[in-house]
């Protein structure tokens, strides 16, 4: 295992040779070995223990302990303190001790599969722990992948294999990878053991859909992508077997370098209670002072006069000296005012609730057979609280299942049906939907309304051919054919799996593809193109293109992508039918239909061949690779013509708008954060409730430069005042007044508003100078809809409301795209859908459905909120009556630090004698049945103002504990005090007089329950 922690310098590059483990090991790489867990039987208890005592409670009770063990100082045996510390760091220490031992566990199953290792010219079993980099292994169907290997040879034809990256991203469907052709002929073990190339490429990194790198052989080189390389923990499927050369082994791989820890989450709860902890702190050190200062005056006025019965200790030679141990005493007295007790309480109250969540029928999905998963339990309490929710639109608001439904075909739109008056049918007017028995190969799940479309196909329109054609051609889906005319679409995205299955239906099969070939049935005539170039889809193009040779021999670019894109890089000459197109595009996209835009380009032979070496020059680049291959790209994908545009619909997800409506009379405001464009987004707002016919007015900022976009959120701003000089006659509002001002001005206007801005403004209102307006205007608004944004603006606009608002924000999300929103704001919610589960695995709380989350928020963050702030008032009080009637005891004592309870009592109260009530209380309390909470939100309300523990709450309780305190030391000394028997002795002695108190103090704080 030390291999495995073995700490190297950082690499600026990785050179792995093949078949060399001499060379490579130079190198110092890391080995295969990984190493997860924490502990070892030798380290664990002083590492463990050092990693307890870096909370401030538990090191603060060891210092007590500490103080207790000085004879002059301790007035309590160690046993009241270290009882109950000794019990939570072993709780603590079994828990780790039971995490560790898992993930050694898993650590030696993983480190001890077998794999197949070429050595010495043969194939040996070897652990996967002692495969090196610069080894060649080889990797049977169905296993999985070791480490991160660049792929050399396959069983399948042109060194193809698939495999499932389920493990890195939870995505099911299969991808390919191919070996470059120079190695895919490499199948033999005597072959591949000569192989001795070099591979020089990036440092170990976590981006697991990017690799750049080259290989040197027989003095040439080759360029090396992601396309050419096996992650480890990917599974090899639908091929027998294929070799690979270890680049990046154990911690270096792209799989462990994304396991690093999340960034750990308090609430406000939290921070509060450590500077309550702070004050009570200071409060008990006054206490002490006062009564140090009472026991040093009264041995200087009066203990000096019982020195022969009573006579100091030792070490004692003064007044002053007896008031200084006398502070420690009480300090170790007094310090039941923050027991460790409420430590473990609040944790145990935590996991209640986290299984509650989990527990939760209402919140489990049947269909997807998905429960609720409360991945955390340190917020439970600040789902009470929310304010902002910022959530993605593709597969969080909707259900992320695509279906063809439109499209522009050179300025002809289709997908309306119309009666015999030519007017629109509504949807249960529609007639039968389109026949397509023609076509053996069709699926019979389509389903499409207008007929028009077909019979232009049939009726071999060019424009329309040529349409599908570029569907069938210019995507990177897979095809399974199980049995004769059974296809089976493997696509990385559900548009991509839409758009492809549209043109089978329509009598454009996409049957089949090699790396250099795709095999389209076209109207039932199989025709092969030549594959020359994929020009891949990235989130910064926007946009994917394909380069074929048809088998008459022309070169044509085929390219689909985002129309804010592609509409740029169009010919001149197609104007007319472009502004046609783009009227099509909005009706679209008012109908909420996601668009893309298809074009293509006629490429002559001389002039491929000289953009294809330029590709392959930059290809081999070492350094700005990527920025590179954009260029080239960008300068073949210009003056393209438009062939039309397609229409997907993605329906909104079951319960949304009813969810929307309760969580905005719940006074929280959702902002949705999508790449979708600007109509799209707004008819989703209006189909979901966000944006309504009632509201004000709805605002667009759409402005594409600094000024522009200040302007627009000025007049914004103008309109909500209902006055035009309300923010100061155009100048910038900060230059006026106070942002906090302006703010509580702004959010206090009557009417319900709305903002919508796109992704270029939203860059420019990011700005520093600008974000503080941008803040201002959104914040005064009832729903936020920001438009064709990328992850990082995501992530910006949650921290800039973070930042700027005294507010708990939540983020919800589905896919990739959503992990750094998620991981940003103070409550990440994953949704488990169709695009993976990378945002579940980086999420706080998890579930399959948007309207569960009124459910998470309104009932369990709700009751959790109460339950923990009711929980902490009654604590501190109980405490502060416990501890207090010890103060003024001092005054009766002679200020000796003399207690009141017996000892056991003061080491069980918190543990034994009123744990459970509260802890009850803490768990289960519920002023509200769960219907009553969906059925009147304004009930959210006090969470979001934070009503139930504030400081203010907390000085209640302290002088209600006070006040109990009195009452429970004078009541009963009155009554004791001057009390005789029925034969004249004295009635009370010490005893009875602390077990009347302790008594009393029980069933009176366990009453306040």
């Amino acid at each position: 295992m030390a291999l495995c922690a073995k700490k190297r310098p950082p690499e600026e590059e990785r050179r792995a040779r093949a078949n060399d483990r001499e060379y490579n090991e130079k190198f110092q790489y890391a080995s295969n070995c990984i190493k997860t867990s924490k502990y070892n039987i030798l380290t664990f208890l002083p590492v463990n223990l050092f990693e307890q005592f870096q909370e401030v409670a538990n090191t603060y009770f060891l210092f007590l302990l500490i103080l207790q063990l000085i004879p002059q100082v301790s007035s309590l045996s160690w046993f009241t303190t270290i009882v109950p510390l000794v019990l939570v760091l072993a709780i603590t220490a079994v828990k780790d001790a039971t995490d560790d031992y898992f993930r050694h566990k898993s650590d030696n199953q993983v480190n001890n599969r077998q794999s197949q290792v070429l050595i010495n010219g043969s194939l040996q079993q070897e652990q996967w722990m002692n495969v090196c980099v610069g080894d060649i292994i080889k990797l049977e169907n169905n296993q999985f992948v070791a480490a991160d290997l660049l792929l050399l040879s396959s069983s399948e034809p042109h060194g193809l294999c698939y495999i499932e990256t389920a493990e890195l991203d939870g995505e099911t469907n299969m991808k390919v990878r191919q070996a470059i052709p120079v190695t895919s002929e490499l199948g033999d073990i005597s072959r591949l053991a000569k192989f001795d190339g070099e591979v020089v490429c990036e440092p170990p990194n976590n981006k697991l859909d990017r690799f750049s790198g080259t290989l040197y052989w027989k003095e040439s080189k080759f360029p090396l992508s992601n396309q050419n390389t096996l992650l480890r923990g990917c599974v090899l499927r639908n091929t027998e077997w294929c070799f690979g050369l270890v680049v990046f082994a154990g911690p270096d791989t792209k799989l462990m370098q994304n396991s690093g820890r999340t960034k750990f989450k308090r609430t406000s709860i939290d921070r509060l209670m450590n500077t309550l902890v702070l004050w009570i702190f200071g409060f008990l050190v006054c206490m002490g002072v006062i009564l140090a200062i009472g026991n040093a005056i009264w041995e200087h006025e009066v203990g000096t006069r019982f020195q022969a019965y009573l006579p100091w200790d030792e070490a004692v030679d003064s007044a002053f000296f007896s008031g200084f141990l006398s502070f420690w005493s009480y300090i170790i007295i007094l310090n039941t005012v923050v027991p460790i007790s409420l430590y473990v309480s609040v944790e145990v109250i935590r996991l209640g609730h986290s299984y509650f969540i989990n527990w939760d029928k209402k919140m489990f999905c049947v269909k997807r057979r998905t429960p609720a998963e409360a991945r955390t339990t340190t917020l439970n309490e600040e789902l009470g609280q929310v304010e902002y929710v910022f959530s993605d639109k593709t597969g969080t608001l909707t259900q992320n299942i695509m279906v063809f439904n439109k499209c522009s075909i050179s300025g002809r739109s289709y997908g309306d049906v119309f009666d015999v008056l030519g007017h629109k049918a509504e949807l249960g007017e529609r007639p039968e939907p389109v026949d397509f028995s023609f076509n053996p190969l069709a699926d019979k799940k389509f389903l499409f309304w207008d007929p028009t479309l077909l019979e232009a196909v049939k009726m071999g329109d060019p424009h329309t051919h040529e349409f599908f054609r570029l569907l069938s051609l210019c995507h990177t889906v897979m095809s399974e054919e199980k049995n004769e005319g059974e296809l089976y679409y493997k696509a990385q995205s559900p548009d991509e799996g839409a758009l492809v299955t549209a043109a089978r239906n329509f009598g454009f099969v996409f049957r089949s593809r090699t790396p250099k070939t795709i095999t389209v049935y076209e109207m039932g005539i199989a025709v092969t193109y030549q594959l020359l170039a994929i020009l891949d889809f990235n989130n910064i193009r926007k946009r994917m293109s394909v380069i074929v040779r048809n088998p008459e021999g022309r070169i044509r670019l085929y390219c689909k992508g985002a129309d804010t894109i592609l509409l740029d890089r169009l010919h001149p000459s197609t104007q007319e039918l472009l502004s046609t197109t783009t009227d099509h595009l909005n009706e679209y996209a008012g109908e909420g239909l996601r668009t893309l835009v298809l074009a293509y380009k006629d490429l002559d032979e001389e002039y491929y061949g000289e953009w294809a070496q330029r590709r392959l020059q930059a290809s081999l680049a070492q350094d700005s690779r990527e920025d590179r291959l954009a260029s080239v790209y960008e300068e073949v994908e210009s003056d393209m013509v438009l062939l039309g545009a397609t229409a997907i619909e993605d329906k909104l997800q079951q319960g949304v708008p009813e969810t929307i409506a309760l969580l905005t009379l719940a006074n929280i405001k959702i902002w949705v954060l999508t790449g979708d464009k600007q109509e799209t987004a707004v008819n989703i707002g209006y189909s979901c409730k966000m944006l309504t016919d009632d509201m004000t007015e709805v605002f667009v900022v759409t402005g594409h430069t600094v000024l522009e976009v200040r302007e627009e959120l000025r007049k914004a701003r103008e309109k909500m005042m209902d006055s035009p000089y309300a923010v100061g006659n155009g100048l910038p509002c900060p230059e006026k007044c106070s942002s906090a001002k302006l703010t509580s001005v702004l959010e206090a206007v009557a009417g319900e508003y709305a903002l919508v801005i796109n992704g270029h403004s939203l860059a420019h209102a990011l700005e520093a100078d600008m974000e503080l307006e941008f803040l201002e205007t959104a914040c005064a608004c009832k729903a936020v809809i920001c438009c064709r944004v990328t992850p990082l603006q995501k992530a910006q606009v949650v921290e800039l409301v973070k930042k700027h608002k005294k507010a708990v924000t939540l983020a919800i999300g589905d896919g990739a795209n959503d992990v750094s929103m998620i991981k940003t704001a103070h409550i990440g919610v994953g949704i488990s859908g169709q695009e993976g589960i990378q945002a579940v695995l980086a999420s706080d709380y998890s579930f399959s459905q948007f309207k569960f989350l009124q459910r998470l928020l309104l009932v369990h963050g709700r009751w959790s909120y109460l339950r923990m702030c009711k929980f902490l008032c009654y604590f501190f009080y109980k405490n502060f009556a416990f501890t207090m009637v010890h103060f003024w005891f001092g005054f009766f004592c002679g200020f000796s630090a003399q207690t009141v309870y017996d000892q056991y009592f003061i080491t069980l109260y918190n543990i034994v004698y009123t744990s459970l009530p509260v802890l009850a209380m803490g768990v289960f309390d519920q002023d509200v049945p769960e219907q009553r909470s969906m059925e009147y939100p304004k009930l959210y309300e006090p969470g979001q103002l934070n009503l139930l523990f504030n400081k203010r709450e907390f000085f209640i309780c302290i002088a209600q504990g006070i006040y109990t305190s009195v009452l429970m030391f004078f009541i009963p000394y009155g009554v004791f005090a001057e009390a005789t028997r029925d034969d004249g002795t004295q009635l009370a002695d010490y005893q009875s007089f602390a077990v009347t108190v302790a008594t009393s103090l029980v069933i009176v704080v366990s009453v306040q329950v």
